[in-house]
């Protein structure tokens, strides 16, 4: 075992889109194991878009400080175990950041699990984990969509709205996608199926949306807000239901973040719009995991993920999200399990 543990720390609070200047990669000796805690070996790290919030400003979390490690979910193998629930060898998930080696006592605001025996890492950060659960519970409790009613999803090629999307049209409802880019496009309705697809980068979405919903949108998962979102309000059904996922259009410019418009179509449509944390659902998560596992083995549900390999490409991988050259789950893996 490395007695060295190196760990992107957050040195400066980025104003548009993150890049490696915003951290700095430090070495640091090995802590030591108290009482009660589990010394952990980083295998793969998750980049999501709400780590971008994070680096800036206190949310539902607080944020990272500045000279600290930077916060993310990963995946692990315990390496030494104080704590009588873990076991040294064991995958675990939880919250243990950019770095090679964690101490974790077990809990925090996404407390530490273990994986099930066998399931493959990649699965388990992606359709099997917090990605998944987001995307089922979003849609199905928030959007419901219903046979033949028309569902939207924006980001609908990165991992939760590809997973979303694919969610509504298992429960008979026709559902357009949009992406950035004709691959991504052609790659939501060849190989998802989904019934159309708008590229935001070279079409109109308003006029878009115009000729695809013309009886309105029933139900609209959201990952990007901004125009989008303003867009997809003035084509609302009534009754319709929005779910705010998440709104990286205006992640990169918080302090800007201008006002929404076209809100008042919430009130001639009696639609509803509601936000959305993932965490709010945790008791419910086996429940999820399973349906989404039965969906994925009868090949109902297919699963896509993007792998950068190296801890220190990390701050080009999480950069990924905010340019559009991702597809699917980004993972950054730093290491493999040993037996």
């Amino acid at each position: 075992m490395n007695t060295r543990n190196r760990q992107w720390i957050l040195k400066s609070r980025p104003k548009g889109l993150p890049a490696r200047e915003h951290f700095e990669l430090r070495e640091q000796p090995l802590p030591e194991v108290g009482e009660g805690q589990i010394l952990v070996r980083n295998l793969y790290l998750s980049c999501d878009p709400a780590q971008r919030s994070w680096m800036e400003r206190d949310t539902y979390v607080k944020a990272v400080p500045l000279g600290e490690v930077m916060r993310s979910g990963a995946t692990a193998q315990v390496l030494q175990s104080r704590n009588p629930a873990f076991r040294e060898g064991e995958i675990v998930s939880g919250m243990f950041g950019w770095q090679d080696y964690a101490l974790s006592d077990g809990g925090g605001f996404v407390p530490v699990t273990k994986l099930p025996a066998g399931l493959p890492i990649p699965l388990s950060m992606s359709v099997l984990g917090l990605t998944g659960m987001t995307a089922y519970f979003c849609m199905l409790e928030l959007c419901d969509p219903q046979p033949g009613q028309s569902v939207l999803v924006s980001g609908a090629a990165g991992a939760t709205g590809s997973v979303a999307a694919q969610i509504a049209k298992l429960k008979g409802a026709r559902v357009v996608g949009i992406a950035g880019g004709a691959d991504k496009c052609r790659w939501l309705t060849d190989t998802l199926g989904l019934d159309a697809a708008i590229d935001y980068r070279s079409e109109h979405l308003g006029q878009r949306l115009a000729a695809l919903f013309p009886q309105g949108i029933h139900a609209f998962f959201d990952n990007v807000g901004g125009e989008t979102l303003e867009a997809a309000l003035l084509h609302l059904a009534p009754q319709a239901r929005v779910g705010l996922c998440g709104a990286i259009a205006i992640y990169n410019d918080l302090d800007h973040t201008p006002p929404l418009r076209n809100h008042t179509r919430l009130l001639v449509t009696r639609a509803r719009l509601q936000g959305f944390l993932v965490t709010d659902y945790a008791a419910r998560f086996a429940e999820a995991g399973a349906q989404l596992a039965r969906w994925l083995g009868e090949g109902r549900i297919r699963n896509q993920v993007d792998i950068v390999d190296g801890l220190e490409n990390t701050p080009e991988a999480f950069r990924r999200l905010f340019t559009g050259e991702n597809l699917g789950k980004q993972l950054v893996r730093v290491a493999e399990p040993v037996s």
